[in-house]
């Protein structure tokens, strides 16, 4: 009836002949990560102006004309489909005097922009196109111009942006890399429809955020799972790849036994994946979460979280039971996420704090600080 992703001829991520945990060790790393503005500042130069960030999905801009915006860092961004199918993006500036020329959120069928401080008009690349009084402007410096552009493209279902521009940024598949796209793949994400997404204003770093999706340590306490959860969990294998990406593996602790027979990670395991800087899929068998941490200042992030689902026949009995149940897989995983939210909060009475000066991270939370040095290799240049 829906899809069922299975692992095919993806390796195997599980079992007794995987080592579950890189040779990392524990460690020890500051707490500047989050809370210094200068290295924020570094962050959205170096980093977040040349990487691949999450902006929406591809149903939210289906029809030539369809538009939505996307902000983050500092920065103000229009995808628009155009009429061949293709996507463009360009920073939502007017080249006038500065304001965003489009003002609305996500719109369809639009044709052109028009920024609504003196009337002047862009086309659906960000090209302008009308200049009121234009015999008052010097020729030369209106020759060409445009809103600067944005590198787009879209993989999974999902638009994603590179504000480096077409010309600089490396390719979307290479920066997620072959490891992710095979194995994160067998989910046909494509094919999948969003059932729900959900936003907050969080008051602490996106990367700190991110680090909640780079270890399970947390889950016994902050989530209450049961013990034989932990037990289980216990077996996560953790990977990284590409240099800069993640995946680790935590097998469902009600398919133990299935697991024993056939190492299947797709069928019997939660998948997880981060691909840099900031976007995180938590797989499921039957459905999938997306985390989006996006940046606003150094120490406050919109959090996106989205659950996509099979699409089906909405008629059929068998498909309405299905959706009931990933109703209720996304109800019960609101409140985890909401459990997150607040230890959020926590984490914002002490980021000031003079007792606050390091972390003290162990061999599972490898992850972390792997993700914390590629962020500093990258600032360095």
């Amino acid at each position: 009836m829906v899809h069922v992703p299975t692992r095919g001829d993806v390796p195997v991520r599980l079992g007794p002949s995987i080592q579950n945990v890189p040779d990392y060790g524990p460690s020890v790393m500051s707490r500047t990560a989050y809370t210094d503005p200068v290295q924020f500042e570094l962050e959205r130069e170096k980093v977040l102006n040349t990487t691949w960030l999450l902006a929406a999905r591809s149903e939210q801009v289906r029809g030539a004309g369809d538009w939505i915006s996307f902000e983050s860092h500092g920065e103000t961004i229009v995808i628009a489909r155009q009429p061949d199918g293709s996507l463009a993006a360009f920073h939502n500036v007017c080249m006038h005097r500065g304001p965003s020329f489009v003002t609305e959120w996500q719109g369809c069928g639009a044709t052109q922009f028009t920024c609504p401080y003196h009337g002047w008009t862009y086309d659906l690349t960000g090209k302008v196109k009308g200049v009121p009084e234009r015999i008052d402007f010097d020729p030369e410096h209106l020759k060409g111009l445009r809103s600067p552009q944005v590198a787009v493209d879209e993989w999974g279902g999902w638009v994603w942006v590179n504000l480096a521009g077409p010309d600089r940024a490396p390719s979307l598949t290479s920066w997620i890399g072959d490891e992710i796209l095979i194995d994160l793949g067998r989910y046909d994400m494509d094919d999948m429809v969003l059932l729900d997404v959900l936003e907050w204003d969080v008051p602490v770093s996106y990367k700190a955020v991110v680090d909640g999706f780079n270890e399970i340590y947390h889950t016994g306490e902050l989530h209450h799972v049961g013990t034989e959860w932990t037990k289980s969990a216990r077996d996560t294998s953790f990977w990284m790849v590409n240099d800069h990406n993640y995946m680790c593996f935590v097998p469902r602790h009600q398919h133990r036994d299935q697991l024993a027979h056939e190492w299947d990670h797709h069928k019997w395991a939660i998948c997880h994946y981060v691909v840099f800087p900031n976007t995180v899929f938590n797989c499921n068998p039957e459905h999938i979460q997306v985390f989006n941490p996006i940046p606003i200042d150094v120490d406050r992030t919109r959090f996106l979280c989205w659950e996509i689902i099979y699409p089906g026949d909405d008629d059929d009995p068998r498909y309405q039971d299905y959706k009931a149940r990933m109703q209720a897989h996304w109800d019960r995983l609101k409140v985890v996420v909401g459990e997150d939210i607040d230890i959020y909060q926590q984490l914002k009475r002490t980021k000031r704090s003079s007792a606050y000066t390091q972390n003290i991270l162990n061999e599972r939370e490898c992850k972390i600080a792997h993700y914390h040095e590629t962020m500093a290799r990258m600032i360095r240049g």
